[in-house]
């Protein structure tokens, strides 16, 4: 699967949540979460999976940051890859619910197909 996730830079707010799982809970505003997540994207090696974009991520009417997350299928040998979305998820006003916002990123992948052998070589990177 591959995952387009954004973060709409135009909604005023902060989410109360951890970067990683175990880490302590910090204040980020939307450009906080958009450079967060950027960092782990590129931190675990998932730059030719994972793309976060700076744009509407619906929610208008309620407090931010507002992400969501559009998940596309992997892009075949041979094929052009397309931007037409199989699935999406919606982080709008709940992101302090969540454990950590790395929980974006690694729940979508592994929702959705991604091979345990992949996490684990991605989990022993971060160590």
């Amino acid at each position: 699967m591959r995952l387009i996730i954004t973060v709409c830079p135009r909604e005023p707010g902060v989410a109360l949540v951890a970067l990683a799982r175990g880490d302590r809970r910090r204040r980020l505003d939307a450009a906080g979460v958009a450079g967060a997540l950027e960092r782990l994207v590129e931190e675990r090696g998932l730059g030719n999976r994972v793309v976060i974009r700076r744009a509407c991520a619906g929610g208008c009417s309620l407090p931010g940051p507002n992400v969501s997350v559009a998940l596309l299928p992997e892009v075949r040998p041979d094929e052009p890859a397309d931007n037409v979305a199989v699935g999406w998820r919606s982080y709008v006003g709940v992101l302090d619910t969540l454990d950590c916002l790395a929980a974006v990123v690694d729940d979508n992948l592994r929702a959705h197909g991604e091979p345990a052998s992949r996490r684990r070589a991605v989990r022993s990177r971060r160590r």
